[in-house]
């Protein structure tokens, strides 16, 4: 098994995550979140032509998402089985979440195109919500446990990563659970300074996850990469 290769396309793939999410939702999106309650009732093709650049980078995104859980699968499972398991989960849990934003974008983006007589703004408000909480319960939340949680566990348990790191993402997951939970409950504005302060450990987490495995791979020191052999004792 080529370990150093498998790393690198790893980190490759926290990269992509990173180029892909962030100018879709501010910038390729920014038309329909500064006013989706108006935004259907309007016109012009530059802005729906934004959105589907949008669209276009998060379905790339989330091809990446799941293959930076698929492409380690096979070394992720000698450290813990369900954990590597788990984490293939949150990955496609979230990717569903990505997906339902998606289709809320590109039906603004219809809307917008052949809106029939008599369409009412709220309609438009109704969509940008559902992509809000879809992106609020799954980049938001689902990203805490997997990415967080589930992954900070698997690479300070096998210190394929150094520990001082993973521990970034034990702290960082149920920052960022609490972060969503918070608002989600009303007591945080969502998107306000409070959520951005405490999503930042999470989003140093995973960039770095991207930049070690390009940069340094998998550390050959854990036992996990041994072999099978040695690494039985691991699958509890």
């Amino acid at each position: 098994m080529d370990y150093r290769r498998i790393a690198r396309i790893t980190g490759w793939l926290w990269i992509v995550t990173f180029v892909m999410a962030i100018p879709a939702r501010f910038v390729f999106y920014g038309p329909v979140l500064e006013d989706g309650k108006n935004y259907v009732l309007g016109d012009g093709k530059d802005a729906m032509t934004l959105i589907a650049l949008g669209a276009l980078f998060e379905m790339i995104l989330i091809v990446a998402n799941i293959g930076t859980a698929v492409v380690p699968y096979s070394i992720h499972k000698r450290v813990s089985e369900p954990g590597a398991m788990g984490f293939v989960t949150a990955r496609v849990m979230e990717s569903v979440f990505i997906a339902v934003g998606i289709l809320c974008m590109l039906a603004i983006s219809t809307l917008r195109q052949d809106a029939p007589s008599g369409l009412d703004s709220a309609l438009g408000q109704g969509l940008e919500a559902v992509y809000e909480w879809s992106f609020r319960l799954g980049p938001g939340f689902v990203v805490g446990i997997g990415n967080g949680l589930i992954m900070g566990w698997l690479m300070y348990k096998s210190e394929l990563m150094p520990r001082r790191l993973a521990m970034v993402g034990l702290i960082g997951g149920p920052l960022l659970i609490l972060a969503a939970v918070l608002v989600m409950f009303d007591v945080i504005e969502g998107g306000g300074a409070v959520q951005g302060l405490l999503t930042l450990p999470e989003a140093f987490w995973e960039l770095s996850i991207g930049i070690y495995l390009i940069v340094k791979g998998y550390r050959t020191s854990s036992p996990y990469l041994a072999g099978p052999e040695s690494s039985t004792v691991a699958t509890a």
